[in-house]
Protein backbone atom coordinates (compact mmCIF):
# COMPACT_ATOMS: atom_id res chain seq x y z
CA UNK A 1 0.00 0.00 0.00
CA UNK A 2 2.70 2.27 0.85
CA UNK A 3 4.37 1.61 -1.99
CA UNK A 4 1.38 2.03 -4.21
CA UNK A 5 0.72 5.39 -2.28
CA UNK A 6 4.31 6.62 -3.53
CA UNK A 7 3.89 5.55 -7.05
CA UNK A 8 0.78 7.91 -7.41
CA UNK A 9 3.21 10.97 -6.89
CA UNK A 10 4.03 10.02 -10.26
CA UNK A 11 0.81 9.18 -11.96
CA UNK A 12 -0.84 13.13 -11.22
CA UNK A 13 0.14 13.67 -15.03
CA UNK A 14 -2.26 10.87 -16.41
CA UNK A 15 -4.84 10.18 -13.24
CA UNK A 16 -8.07 12.22 -13.63
CA UNK A 17 -9.60 14.24 -11.18
CA UNK A 18 -11.95 11.70 -10.45
CA UNK A 19 -9.23 8.69 -10.06
CA UNK A 20 -7.39 11.38 -7.53
CA UNK A 21 -10.60 11.69 -5.64
CA UNK A 22 -11.40 8.13 -5.53
CA UNK A 23 -7.45 7.42 -4.35
CA UNK A 24 -7.80 10.01 -1.73
CA UNK A 25 -11.17 8.86 0.07
CA UNK A 26 -9.73 5.34 0.29
CA UNK A 27 -6.13 6.44 1.62
CA UNK A 28 -8.47 8.70 4.13
CA UNK A 29 -10.12 5.67 5.26
CA UNK A 30 -7.26 3.28 5.63
CA UNK A 31 -5.37 6.14 7.56
CA UNK A 32 -8.23 7.22 9.54
CA UNK A 33 -11.03 5.17 8.91
CA UNK A 34 -14.77 6.65 8.57
CA UNK A 35 -14.85 9.95 7.60
CA UNK A 36 -15.27 12.05 11.05
CA UNK A 37 -14.99 15.78 10.18
CA UNK A 38 -17.56 18.24 9.35
CA UNK A 39 -18.52 19.12 6.31
CA UNK A 40 -16.35 22.01 4.94
CA UNK A 41 -17.90 25.33 3.89
CA UNK A 42 -20.07 26.26 0.88
CA UNK A 43 -17.38 27.92 -0.87
CA UNK A 44 -14.58 25.42 -0.90
CA UNK A 45 -15.01 23.47 -3.48
CA UNK A 46 -12.36 21.35 -3.15
CA UNK A 47 -12.63 20.47 0.53
CA UNK A 48 -16.10 19.35 -0.44
CA UNK A 49 -15.20 17.41 -2.72
CA UNK A 50 -12.68 15.29 -0.92
CA UNK A 51 -15.11 15.05 2.30
CA UNK A 52 -17.96 14.02 -0.31
CA UNK A 53 -15.78 10.98 -1.57
CA UNK A 54 -14.44 10.16 1.65
CA UNK A 55 -17.82 10.27 3.35
CA UNK A 56 -19.64 8.13 0.55
CA UNK A 57 -17.57 5.14 1.44
CA UNK A 58 -19.63 5.10 4.65
CA UNK A 59 -17.85 1.86 7.68
CA UNK A 60 -15.92 0.21 4.30
CA UNK A 61 -13.28 -1.78 5.94
CA UNK A 62 -9.73 -0.11 5.66
CA UNK A 63 -8.04 -3.66 4.30
CA UNK A 64 -11.39 -3.34 1.40
CA UNK A 65 -10.35 0.32 0.87
CA UNK A 66 -6.46 -0.85 0.64
CA UNK A 67 -6.99 -3.08 -1.77
CA UNK A 68 -9.49 -1.05 -3.63
CA UNK A 69 -6.56 1.93 -3.80
CA UNK A 70 -3.96 -0.51 -4.72
CA UNK A 71 -6.06 -1.74 -8.29
CA UNK A 72 -6.49 1.65 -9.30
CA UNK A 73 -2.84 2.30 -8.82
CA UNK A 74 -2.21 -0.77 -10.58
CA UNK A 75 -4.59 0.10 -13.66
CA UNK A 76 -3.02 3.38 -14.49
CA UNK A 77 0.86 2.55 -13.62
CA UNK A 78 0.79 -1.61 -14.72
CA UNK A 79 4.39 -1.96 -15.14
CA UNK A 80 4.92 -0.84 -11.80
CA UNK A 81 7.54 2.11 -12.46
CA UNK A 82 5.85 4.91 -14.21
CA UNK A 83 7.36 6.36 -17.45
CA UNK A 84 7.14 10.03 -16.26
CA UNK A 85 9.47 10.96 -14.05
CA UNK A 86 11.14 13.29 -16.20
CA UNK A 87 7.64 15.10 -16.80
CA UNK A 88 6.68 15.37 -13.04
CA UNK A 89 7.69 18.58 -12.75
CA UNK A 90 5.97 19.86 -15.65
CA UNK A 91 2.85 18.14 -14.62
CA UNK A 92 2.59 19.96 -10.96
CA UNK A 93 3.55 22.96 -12.56
CA UNK A 94 -0.05 22.71 -14.76
CA UNK A 95 -2.02 21.11 -11.47
CA UNK A 96 -0.05 23.47 -9.10
CA UNK A 97 1.48 22.02 -6.08
CA UNK A 98 -1.67 21.10 -4.04
CA UNK A 99 -4.01 23.80 -5.55
CA UNK A 100 -6.34 23.91 -7.71
CA UNK A 101 -6.23 20.97 -9.60
CA UNK A 102 -6.06 18.53 -6.09
CA UNK A 103 -2.67 17.31 -7.49
CA UNK A 104 -1.80 15.96 -3.72
CA UNK A 105 -5.28 14.94 -2.73
CA UNK A 106 -4.21 11.54 -2.09
CA UNK A 107 -1.54 12.66 0.69
CA UNK A 108 -2.85 15.58 2.38
CA UNK A 109 -3.69 14.93 5.80
CA UNK A 110 -6.01 16.10 8.55
CA UNK A 111 -3.66 18.43 10.15
CA UNK A 112 -4.37 18.99 14.01
CA UNK A 113 -4.24 23.44 15.09
CA UNK A 114 -1.55 23.00 17.27
CA UNK A 115 0.56 20.94 14.56
CA UNK A 116 -0.03 23.25 11.94
CA UNK A 117 2.32 25.93 10.33
CA UNK A 118 2.22 29.42 8.58
CA UNK A 119 1.88 27.70 5.31
CA UNK A 120 -1.23 25.42 6.55
CA UNK A 121 -2.65 29.05 7.70
CA UNK A 122 -2.12 30.12 4.31
CA UNK A 123 -3.48 27.31 2.19
CA UNK A 124 -6.46 27.35 4.53
CA UNK A 125 -6.81 31.16 3.61
CA UNK A 126 -6.66 32.44 7.21
CA UNK A 127 -5.86 35.75 6.67
CA UNK A 128 -6.62 37.25 10.17
CA UNK A 129 -4.07 34.71 11.70
CA UNK A 130 -1.31 35.73 8.78
CA UNK A 131 -1.70 39.34 9.07
CA UNK A 132 -1.47 39.37 13.31
CA UNK A 133 2.01 37.15 12.44
CA UNK A 134 2.98 39.46 9.91
CA UNK A 135 2.04 42.86 12.09
CA UNK A 136 3.24 41.49 15.45
CA UNK A 137 6.52 40.07 13.74
CA UNK A 138 6.77 37.17 14.55
CA UNK A 139 6.81 36.02 11.02
CA UNK A 140 8.96 37.18 8.15
CA UNK A 141 6.89 37.47 5.18
CA UNK A 142 8.96 36.50 2.74
CA UNK A 143 9.92 33.06 4.97
CA UNK A 144 10.18 30.30 2.52
CA UNK A 145 9.33 26.62 2.76
CA UNK A 146 11.93 23.51 2.34
CA UNK A 147 10.38 23.92 -1.36
CA UNK A 148 11.58 27.68 -1.40
CA UNK A 149 7.78 28.34 -1.59
CA UNK A 150 7.11 31.74 0.17
CA UNK A 151 3.71 32.22 1.28
CA UNK A 152 2.62 33.99 -1.60
CA UNK A 153 3.56 31.19 -3.92
CA UNK A 154 1.10 29.23 -1.80
CA UNK A 155 -0.94 31.73 -1.47
CA UNK A 156 -1.54 32.24 -5.34
CA UNK A 157 -1.63 28.40 -6.12
CA UNK A 158 -4.58 28.02 -3.94
CA UNK A 159 -6.69 31.26 -5.69
CA UNK A 160 -6.96 33.39 -2.56
CA UNK A 161 -6.77 37.05 -4.03
CA UNK A 162 -7.13 38.93 -0.82
CA UNK A 163 -4.69 37.24 0.88
CA UNK A 164 -1.91 37.81 -1.73
CA UNK A 165 -3.28 41.44 -1.47
CA UNK A 166 -2.58 41.64 1.70
CA UNK A 167 0.89 40.00 1.62
CA UNK A 168 2.03 42.45 -1.17
CA UNK A 169 1.32 45.34 1.60
CA UNK A 170 2.98 44.01 3.88
CA UNK A 171 6.26 43.73 1.16
CA UNK A 172 6.07 40.21 0.20
CA UNK A 173 9.14 39.91 -2.44
CA UNK A 174 6.70 39.34 -5.43
CA UNK A 175 9.19 38.36 -7.65
CA UNK A 176 10.50 35.34 -5.24
CA UNK A 177 11.46 32.22 -6.42
CA UNK A 178 11.08 28.61 -5.53
CA UNK A 179 13.69 25.81 -5.61
CA UNK A 180 12.75 25.66 -9.03
CA UNK A 181 12.96 28.97 -10.04
CA UNK A 182 9.07 29.83 -10.59
CA UNK A 183 7.81 32.67 -9.07
CA UNK A 184 3.99 33.66 -7.45
CA UNK A 185 3.29 34.62 -11.15
CA UNK A 186 4.19 30.64 -12.79
CA UNK A 187 2.20 29.47 -10.35
CA UNK A 188 -0.99 31.94 -10.34
CA UNK A 189 -0.76 31.35 -14.29
CA UNK A 190 -0.21 27.51 -14.45
CA UNK A 191 -3.29 27.61 -11.81
CA UNK A 192 -5.11 29.90 -14.45
CA UNK A 193 -6.30 32.63 -11.08
CA UNK A 194 -6.46 35.33 -14.24
CA UNK A 195 -7.77 37.61 -11.41
CA UNK A 196 -4.46 37.16 -9.09
CA UNK A 197 -2.04 36.80 -12.18
CA UNK A 198 -3.46 40.33 -13.17
CA UNK A 199 -3.31 41.69 -9.79
CA UNK A 200 0.51 40.50 -9.90
CA UNK A 201 1.20 42.22 -12.92
CA UNK A 202 -0.31 45.65 -11.83
CA UNK A 203 2.19 45.24 -8.51
CA UNK A 204 4.88 45.22 -10.83
CA UNK A 205 6.09 41.49 -10.81
CA UNK A 206 8.17 40.82 -14.11
CA UNK A 207 6.91 38.20 -16.34
CA UNK A 208 10.12 38.01 -18.35
CA UNK A 209 11.94 35.91 -15.43
CA UNK A 210 12.37 32.25 -16.20
CA UNK A 211 12.12 29.36 -14.18
CA UNK A 212 15.14 26.51 -14.06
CA UNK A 213 13.90 25.04 -17.19
CA UNK A 214 14.02 28.61 -19.26
CA UNK A 215 10.03 28.65 -19.23
CA UNK A 216 8.37 32.02 -18.76
CA UNK A 217 4.98 32.70 -16.76
CA UNK A 218 3.08 32.55 -20.43
CA UNK A 219 4.52 29.41 -21.18
CA UNK A 220 3.31 27.34 -18.08
CA UNK A 221 -0.63 28.00 -18.63
CA UNK A 222 -3.18 26.41 -21.51
CA UNK A 223 -5.47 29.70 -21.19
CA UNK A 224 -4.83 31.87 -24.25
CA UNK A 225 -6.33 34.47 -22.45
CA UNK A 226 -3.60 34.43 -19.62
CA UNK A 227 -1.11 34.00 -22.30
CA UNK A 228 -2.12 36.82 -23.66
CA UNK A 229 -2.32 39.16 -21.28
CA UNK A 230 1.55 38.09 -19.60
CA UNK A 231 2.75 38.85 -23.11
CA UNK A 232 1.25 42.02 -23.47
CA UNK A 233 3.05 42.93 -20.06
CA UNK A 234 6.04 41.46 -21.77
CA UNK A 235 6.10 42.90 -24.83
CA UNK A 236 8.69 46.22 -25.67
CA UNK A 237 6.93 49.45 -24.48
CA UNK A 238 6.50 52.43 -27.37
Amino acid sequence: FESAADRVKDLIQTASRDQLLYLYARYKQVKVGKCNTSKPGFFDFEGQRKWQAWKQLGDMQPEQAMQEYISLVNVLDPEGATKIKMQRRGAERRTGFGGAAVSSLYQEEMIREEDKNIFDYCRENNIEHIRNAISTQKLDVNTKDEEGRALLHWACDRGHKELVSVLLQHKADINSQDNEGQTALHYASACEFADIVELLLNSGADPSIKDMEGSLPEEVTESSAISTLLRQYTAPKG
